[in-house]
């Protein structure tokens, strides 16, 4: 999933929580600005922390072109996208150098930045522990580059500490002056896996290179390795690929990615598709041997006084996969009304959304402390339908489940959004209460832990 913040960045501050019952301010800077008039001059203000080549690289204006109502709106979008401000606003000035033209303009960008460096909860929600608390030390733009990296440590709420979880992710959108995105995660976990009936004492790492190009469509190469203990454990009814001690999992693959997205965080148009081929395990090494096509696809579009959000994640997995591997459907981060449970379960899936949003509060910057943020509220409704099969057969009806839901989303920094929703099947007569993290189009891809 090609997004601005890491996948697991999971940067949780108790003054987000506050700052939503606290006063906000949110302000447009007057506009003096004239369509067409020549651009003598650009400036920024602001930038305590943030290195200037960062927000340049994001600007559609120039030096010596007009100006344009349209490449600002883009432009406010896209300095907006990097997670770093809190607040963009553009003021024109008239060009009073000496000599220059009269109508020639100084265009100054104003920006509020977000808090650099932060001790703060750690807080997770998965299918398979439920809510961990715990502290992290994160940076959201480490020497000022937009370099976002963190350490977690975390623990379950029910049963307290049952499971533990560190963590340690890094991502950024350049590599210095090259323009290739690259995230990076090494998790390290030790706890009862409830959905899979066995003890995880596992070691998780990944690295994704990513190159776009100005057209929208780009490649993206991921490596990584999963490597799991199951000594000392014959008790449990555990299924192992390996006679060790470990089973070993490494993977390599490859990716195509159209992205017409406006931006990657709260999107309100566009589309996104990546098709990613990866093989896990077989000439790589270890015990399982496997190959996954996954097809990613989302779509959002203005409607009246909302948008439309329509997705699809295709996940078909034919080989031999150890059962910490299958999939399992249930809860915010895969089919809402549904609680996860572990008799159903698949090697391959189908997951579809349609979700209607409406703003209640428009983005809005907040101050708490001398810290600065911003918040928005939006109304969500919608439906999923999943389908969850096993080997390689084509999936029937048996094998398809479906549910509606409703509720509101807190967008926010960092996390992009908190989805507080209720959702069931009305035929079943079944619900269910789910609060979520990021998006679930994110949050669907690596929800295994």
């Amino acid at each position: 999933m090609i997004s601005k913040i890491s996948k697991k960045s999971l940067i949780h501050s108790s003054w987000i929580i506050v700052s939503l019952f606290c006063h906000s301010v949110y302000s447009e800077s007057p506009s003096s600005c004239v369509e067409g008039a020549k651009i003598n001059k650009i400036s920024f203000a602001g930038l305590a922390h943030t290195r200037e080549t960062v927000v340049g690289r994001e600007l559609l204006h120039k030096k010596d072109n007009p100006y344009s109502l349209a490449s600002w709106n883009s432009e406010k979008k896209r300095l907006q996208d990097l997670d770093l401000f809190a607040e963009v606003s553009l003021t024109c000035l008239a060009d009073t150098q000496p000599g220059a033209p009269t109508g020639e303009l100084e265009l100054q960008y104003h920006f509020t930045e977000l808090f650099q460096y932060i001790p703060a909860p750690s807080v997770k929600q998965t299918d398979q522990d439920g809510w961990m608390l715990g502290g992290a030390l994160a940076a959201l733009n480490l020497f000022g580059y937009d370099i976002r990296a963190e350490l977690q440590a975390r623990g379950t709420v029910d049963p307290w500490l049952r499971a533990k979880e560190f963590a340690f992710y890094a991502n950024a959108p350049w590599a210095g002056s090259v323009p290739l995105s690259w995230k990076t995660e090494l998790i390290q976990t030790d706890s009862w896996d409830a959905l899979r009936g066995f003890h995880d004492r596992s070691l998780n790492g990944e690295l994704d290179l990513e190159q776009m190009n100005g057209r929208n469509f780009g490649g993206i190469l991921s490596g990584g390795f999963r490597r799991l203990r199951h000594i000392g454990q014959a008790s449990d009814p555990v299924f192992w690929l390996s006679g060790s001690s470990w089973d070993w999992v490494p993977r390599v693959g490859a990716a195509f990615v159209w992205d017409s997205r406006d931006a990657s965080l709260d999107t309100r148009s566009g589309v996104y598709s990546e098709v990613r081929l990866t093989q896990n395990g077989g000439i790589l090494g270890g015990p399982a041997d496997y190959f996954e096509m996954l097809w990613d696809l989302q779509g959002t579009l203005p409607a009246g006084p909302g948008i439309v959000r329509a997705g699809m994640l295709t996940r078909y997995r034919p080989g031999t996969i150890g059962l910490y591997d299958r999939l399992h459907q249930g809860g915010s981060n895969t089919l809402r009304g549904n609680n996860p449970d572990s008799s159903v379960w698949g090697n391959s899936e189908v997951i579809t959304n349609l979700e209607w949003r409406q703003a209640l509060l428009e983005r809005r910057s907040i101050k708490l402390l001398g810290v600065q943020g911003f918040w928005a509220l939006q109304w969500v409704a919608g439906f999923d339908g999943a389908w969850l099969w096993k080997g390689e057969k084509i999936p029937g009806p048996e094998n398809y489940r479906s549910a509606i839901y409703g509720g509101v989303h807190l967008v926010l920094p960092a996390i992009d959004r908190v989805r507080i929703e209720m959702g069931g099947n009305p035929y079943e007569k079944s619900w269910a209460f789910t609060i979520g993290l990021f998006e679930k189009a994110a949050t669907q891809r690596w929800r295994s832990r």
